[in-house]
This record gives structure tokens, sequence and C-alpha cells, in this order.
């Protein structure tokens, strides 16, 4: 059963060092999976499609493949639609538990947002919760094919100057965490916005309260507070 870190007395990858942190946006980072839903079940609806069914597949994909799964005419045209409602109502989007304090431990240049939303939705979600844009922001506008394909990964760590073989990616889905396996990465599963365990043999935390990021010479190492 995952705890939050703070209770955890043996952090992720204990004594394993990293090059940098590529992280998910929606899910990771932030909550807004009751944004997401209200958009997606009012389009669902206006299109005849169950709202239930489609919030089931559309979670960590482009919103653009999850149109094409649905079979609509023009899938480019509906995601527009969706991100536009997305960008207008941020109700709701706010951090994950210990999110800013973990981040303030880490280098700007040695981290980064992979995410499968656009930009200008990530710019507006993260504008909302509070998290300043980092130096490399990778969104769906940047690749062909998003997650579970390993490009999105694959260009983060290169805009950092690492490889993706030395960088742990922080995921909230199958589809984020299959993207960072295939491109080489370790995988670490935050799971607060699940009610039941994600599929996966990942180590995995809830939030990030307590957990905390060193520097060292040979890179990041994620630790666990130690109250004094």
């Amino acid at each position: 059963m995952d705890v939050p870190a703070s209770a955890s007395p043996v952090p992720p990858y204990a004594g394993r060092y990293f090059a940098a942190l590529l992280f998910d946006m929606d899910g990771t980072l932030i909550t807004s999976i009751d944004s997401a839903n209200r958009a997606w079940t009012s389009w669902s609806e206006m299109r005849g499609f169950d709202p239930a069914y489609v919030i089931s597949i559309m979670h960590g994909v482009r919103t653009v493949e999850t149109m094409k799964r649905l079979g609509v005419s023009d899938p480019e045209a509906e995601a527009a639609w969706i991100t536009r409602r997305e960008i207008e109502d941020t109700e709701g989007v706010e951090t994950i538990a210990g999110v800013e304090d973990f981040l303030a431990g880490i280098p700007h240049d040695r981290w980064a947002i992979v995410t499968s939303a656009s930009r200008a939705l990530a710019e507006a979600r993260l504008a909302r919760a509070g998290i300043a844009v980092p130096t490399i922001l990778v969104t769906s506008d940047d690749v062909v094919r998003g997650k579970p394909d390993p490009s999105c990964f694959l260009l983060g760590a290169e805009r950092l100057g690492v490889e993706a073989s030395r960088c742990l990616v922080l995921e909230d889905t199958v589809a984020g965490l299959t993207a960072a396996d295939a491109a080489g990465a370790a995988g670490l599963a935050i799971t607060f916005t699940h009610e039941h365990p994600i599929a996966t043999a990942h180590p995995s935390i809830r939030d990030y309260r307590g957990l905390t990021v060193s520097v060292a010479a040979e890179g990041l190492v994620i630790g666990v507070a130690v109250s004094a």
C-alpha cells in the first residue's frame, strides 16, 4: 500500500544518483483531474459518447490521440475544443502535497516537465497551481507521437544535456511509465490521484511530503527528511 514519502524510512532508489529528474505534470505535480473530467464530460455528451468510457481512456496521453482512438472525423479540431475548455476552466487545479519543497531542492537545470498537455494548457495549469514554468518544458506540441512513445522523455533529457538512462521519471500513468521504460529511464509512480494501485512494478509513493533531493558530485540523490 502506498504511503506518504514522510512515512517511508527508505526513499525510492536509495543510494542511486541521477543526472536529472523528468516530471509528468497532471497527476504528478498538480491535481487537475476535476477540470479535465469536466471538459471531457461536456465534450462526450455533446458528441454522443459515454463520458465514463472516454474519461477511462484519456488520462496520460495526448488529447489528439484519444480523439483518433474514438474515431472522430477531425481529431485535431476536437482536441482543440477540449484544450480551450480546459484552459478556460482551471478550477480545482492545485499542487500535490509536498511538491513545492521538493522542487525547491532541485537546481533549475536539473529538472524538466514532460507533459501530454499542450504548452498553452500546461502554462495555464501551472500558473493556477503556483508553479513557475521550468527552463525545460516539453509538451504535446513538441512531439509527433505521445506517451507511451518514449520520444518526449528522450527530448526532455536531450534539452537538459543528459542521457535519458541517467534520469528519473516521475509519472502517474501506465502510459507515462511505459514511455519512461522505453526511454531507458528509471520510473517512479506518483499515486496521489489514484483510488486504486497503478498496474506497475515501479516503486511508488503517494506524494512528496518528507521527500528530499540532495545534490552530490555524482548526481541527484532522493532522500527522506530527518526530523530534528
